[in-house]
């Protein structure tokens, strides 16, 4: 089995999956981040494809930055500027061949994240 990487995003202020919202995957190697792709998330408040699909995968650390500005903004009537929360960083490792599922859950004011299954 190959590794890959997946996120489902609920907007847990309106009770739904966040559709529309940005995420762009980066990869650390040392002091060295590098962009590998961007992604929108659909009706189901995921992604079309693997963020980091197996014949792509490689054990190391890895970004996932989500626009949640953009998508706050576009959804939840958020008038205040500068908004609370704007670009989420999650950085974390893989470090198996495995199946990494990193969900966000998100409201105007806060966010959770671990890792899912």
């Amino acid at each position: 089995m190959s590794g890959f990487l997946t996120t489902h995003i609920l907007d847990t202020a309106r009770g739904r999956p966040a559709a529309g919202l940005k995420i762009d995957l980066y990869r650390w190697q040392g002091e060295e981040r590098t962009h590998l792709r961007t992604l929108v998330t659909n009706l189901d408040g995921r992604t079309d494809e693997q963020i980091l699909p197996a014949a792509e995968f490689e054990r190391g650390d890895y970004e996932l930055v989500f626009h949640a500005g953009e998508y706050l903004r576009a959804t939840a009537h958020i008038e205040d500027e500068p908004l609370f929360l704007d670009l989420i960083p999650i950085r974390f490792g893989m470090n198996e061949e495995s199946h990494y599922h990193v969900p966000l859950l998100l409201s105007p004011y806060g966010y959770s994240t671990y890792r899912g299954s």
